[in-house]
């Protein structure tokens, strides 16, 4: 019964569609930002290439040359600092720490995820016209519906008027002899 339970629920779930939601919206933002990436391309281009076809080749050969001794030399420092021992245990400790790191990356995802679901739900709601229903949904929260007044008020009705059916006698009596003075 567990396993129908688990289907169900992950059938019936609406996260994952909201994720896809929200990607698109998020994916539809971006995209309104290309043109002005594309602008701004064209507007640096001329110079950039223009830096390219003024740059000395020998200038870009002995940089390359450069760094391909340093990192040559690196390797070599590396290489020959390795202790056999010290190997294993380093490697014990990287993969305990890759085991941590991947841990809180799994973490980092699910928020991730959710971050965005939520996203997806807001703008499948905005998409629906929602949003002014959820309005609607805090403000009778705020406020009582009329009915909820309208039943309380009719409860209270009797009581008034038997209230004001007592007074009016008295009104009366108050009034005529208010009259004959």
């Amino acid at each position: 019964m567990a396993i129908a339970d688990d289907l169900k629920k992950t059938l019936t779930d609406p996260t994952p569609l909201y994720f896809a939601a929200g990607t698109a919206d998020l994916a539809v933002q971006q995209a309104k930002k290309v043109p002005g990436l594309i602008e701004q391309l064209r507007a640096e281009a001329p110079g950039r290439i223009e830096a390219v076809r003024n740059t000395d080749p020998k200038i870009v050969q002995e940089k390359a040359k450069e760094a391909q001794e340093a990192v040559t030399a690196k390797v070599a420092e590396v290489l020959g600092s390795i202790d056999p021992k010290k190997l294993g245990e380093t490697a014990q400790d990287l993969a305990l720490r890759g085991v941590g790191v991947a841990a809180e990356y799994a973490v980092k995802a699910k928020e991730a995820y959710d971050k965005v679901a939520v996203h997806g739900e807001q703008a499948v709601r905005a998409w629906r016209g929602e949003v002014s229903e959820e309005i609607v949904d805090i403000a009778v929260v705020v406020e009582p519906e009329p009915e909820a007044e309208t039943e309380v008020a009719a409860e209270e009705k009797p009581v008034a008027k038997k209230a004001a059916v007592r007074k009016a006698p008295a009104k009366k009596a108050a009034a005529a002899s208010a009259d004959e003075s």
